[in-house]
């Protein structure tokens, strides 16, 4: 067993390198025009909550169901399964096939398939739907992470890293999350935790490749930190309608006060400080919570910029977003070798999961 430059050991002696991304949205939907034209009726023109979703920071949003043709709050929770299943086989081959493409590889070459998902149920899942629309090996490994929230893209990467390091073979992790499918009655503006998280959340798919020992960016650490006693700021309750998101005001200042603890944790056993971070990938999960991350940790404008770009360009797709913030950083500058990069979601617990990841040629 061989160790890492900082005398982590490798199982398997491989590293665990991230070759390639991709992502699918489904048609864009202007922030403004999703007030305007679908709730500012339903909320009698509130101006507490026009305020909400014209100043989340914001301007396009994708989803699957348009809110301005069809409101889903009176489907039951079987309709919307059925419709996920559909709409996100489609997006979340779209993005596997991306991401595969922007690694040179093909979906028979891939030992493990990582689907990670809060939005919906199927079995037989869309790991086993989607590995046959690719033509993967019908011997392809399978995993789905459930349920974790906006933070579980994390979780998912680090457990297709550890298949890479341990078996010398790619795999491909995927987040569809597909928040349009969810939405609940909203006549009342003094409930303004579905007033945000209709103002919030959209759709996407983001896929990533991993592969062994090839140039891209290794992962070489995950964690993950709970704070005792705070379930109840954030919730996702499967409910007869749907699934219903329960999210108090005060999770992004309780986050804020993990930042610098959870950031020292991750990047001070591999001799790195923050100065040293070369890129940020902060999940955008609003845009107070990209506002807090930053204060915390005296990030520049410049370093925020693509957490703040997806948001506006995206909104919060859940588990996919970290990953197109990631692309995004890659996108936006050539990282040199040996730079580091940390990318942070936060989701229900409260949790904080942060990954450590390294350039290379």
């Amino acid at each position: 067993m061989s160790g890492t430059q900082d005398g982590r050991p490798l199982v398997g002696g491989h590293r665990a390198m991230i070759t390639g991304h991709g992502q699918a949205v489904p048609e864009p939907v202007a922030q403004k025009e999703i007030w305007e034209d679908a709730f500012a009726g339903q909320l009698n023109g509130d101006r507490v909550a026009r305020q909400i979703f014209l100043r989340a920071g914001i301007t396009t949003r994708h989803a699957v169901v348009d809110p301005r043709e069809t409101d889903v709050s009176g489907w039951s929770t079987g309709d919307r399964m059925r419709r996920y299943v559909t709409e996100g086989r489609k997006l979340g081959g779209a993005a596997v096939t991306a991401a595969l493409a922007d690694a040179g590889r093909t979906a028979d070459e891939i030992g493990l398939f990582v689907v990670v998902s809060c939005t919906g149920y199927a079995t037989p899942g869309l790991d086993i739907k989607i590995a046959e629309d690719l033509g993967m090996d019908p011997g392809v490994r399978r995993l789905i992470v459930g349920h974790m929230g906006c933070y579980a893209a994390i979780p998912g990467l680090n457990a297709a890293a550890d298949f890479v390091r341990a078996q010398g073979l790619p795999a491909v992790m995927l987040c569809v999350e597909l928040t349009s499918l969810h939405r609940q009655p909203s006549n009342d503006p003094s409930d303004l935790q579905t007033v945000v998280s209709h103002a919030l959340f959209a759709d996407a798919a983001a896929a990533v490749v991993l592969e062994p020992d090839a140039p891209g960016l290794e992962l070489l650490h995950t964690t993950a930190a709970t704070v005792p006693g705070t379930e109840e700021l954030m919730t996702w309750d499967v409910t007869a309608h749907g699934f219903r998101m329960g999210l108090s005001p005060k999770v992004p200042d309780v986050l804020a006060g993990q930042v610098e603890e959870a950031t020292a944790e991750l990047i001070t056993p591999f001799g790195y400080s923050v100065g040293d971070v070369a890129g940020w990938a902060v999940h955008p999960g609003g845009r107070r919570i990209v506002e807090v991350v930053a204060e915390r940790l005296k990030l520049s404008d410049d370093q925020a910029a693509a957490s703040r770009e997806i948001l506006d360009r995206y909104g919060n797709c859940s588990s996919a977003t970290v990953l197109m913030v990631l692309a995004r950083i890659r996108e936006q500058r050539r990282l040199q070798a040996g730079e580091p990069v940390v990318a942070m979601a936060f989701g229900p617990g409260l949790t904080l999961c942060s990954a450590l990841l390294r350039t290379a040629r």
